[in-house]
């Protein structure tokens, strides 16, 4: 994306109260949203550009104003102008938790449980009022492996009985997700804030549906952009359930999740080469391929693993997934 300002923004930022202030451009994420820390009289704010039509600020917006209203840690709203996509916001400033263990590894277990500690908050609420996490939603992104990693790898396979595996493999879940709890989609080491007081902010929800408590969970333990030693993720998935009632099924719910939130992170990492022309995502797949495949050794995920060992050849996956071209 292009380092150049946002159209309009001098005016947007004059009606907030900040005119004239400094603007710096930040490293993107994987959409089409950009990102700016804006410094003036002592003050800093981020600015979301998050433009028409790729982008629509409104649901960051209502899912963060649903979680501030529940007690939960979005970062309050400055100024918003829809209709060209601007939101300037509070500033958490420049603690991501990845970056800060990389230099704080002593602290590792403190922070991941702080970070446990905030899903049940969260999951103590009541369901926000977002879409449901369905089959139809499940379906679509794991469908993200046939449609973009396959093809990529060179593969022919079945994707009707892809489905079907998924259909079966996670059905028996659905009626455990209801009434459901607020889930954030994209809770991980790198949209967690670590804040003065030890307190932890949320960015990056704007996707939020309402589905099942573990799939935050496994966003958070088995991330596709930081190593989570086995240790730590039992350990906490140990702390997690100690808190709640989490019910006889939760380990399987878990692995099934993660089967199906791993094969959509590498239809989505070999999309963003393919179609977006951003391959520094690849180099994440065998760390999400690692998470896949013990996932998929829960008898639980037997359909899918049945599915795998017939389609992807052993290489392949030993490989971690082995190398698009």
């Amino acid at each position: 994306m292009s380092e150049a300002l946002p159209a309009g923004l001098n005016d947007f930022l004059a009606s907030a109260g900040w005119g004239g202030a400094a603007v710096e451009p930040l490293p993107g994420d994987a959409s089409f949203r950009r990102y700016f820390r804006v410094r003036g009289g002592g003050r800093s704010a981020m600015l979301m550009d998050a433009p028409p039509p790729h982008e629509d600020p409104g649901p960051f917006l209502e899912v963060g104003a649903w979680l501030a209203a529940h007690g939960h840690r979005a970062p309050t709203i400055h100024a918003e102008d829809r209709a060209r996509g601007l939101v300037l916001i509070e500033d958490f400033g420049a603690d991501r938790m990845r970056d800060w263990l990389d230099e704080n590894a002593h602290a590792e277990e403190v922070t991941y449980g702080a970070a446990i500690d905030a899903l049940v908050r969260l999951h103590a609420s009541p369901p926000g009022p977002f879409a449901p996490y369905d089959m139809e939603v499940y379906q679509r992104e794991a469908g993200l492996f046939t449609e973009w990693y396959c093809p990529a790898m060179g593969l022919a396979v079945d994707a009707e009985g892809y489905r079907a595996v998924w259909e079966a493999a996670l059905a028996p879940m659905l009626p455990r997700q209801k009434p459901g709890v607020t889930v954030l989609r994209d809770y991980h080491a790198e949209n967690i804030m670590l804040l003065e007081g030890g307190a932890q902010g949320l960015i990056d929800f704007q996707d939020a549906l309402v589905g099942h408590p573990a799939y935050d969970l496994v966003s958070l333990l088995q991330d596709a952009r930081r190593d989570v030693a086995p240790e730590l993720e039992r350990a906490m998935l140990g702390r997690y359930v100690a808190q709640v009632d989490a019910g006889e099924h939760f380990e399987a719910d878990y692995a099934r999740l993660g089967a199906q939130r791993n094969a959509k992170i590498v239809g989505i990492f070999s999309r963003l080469w393919k179609r977006d022309g951003k391959p520094r995502y690849l180099a994440m797949i065998p760390r999400v391929w690692d998470a896949m495949e013990r996932d998929l050794a829960h008898p639980a995920l037997a359909p899918v693993a049945a599915w795998f060992a017939e389609n992807v050849p052993r290489e392949i996956r030993d490989m971690g997934g082995g190398e698009l071209r």
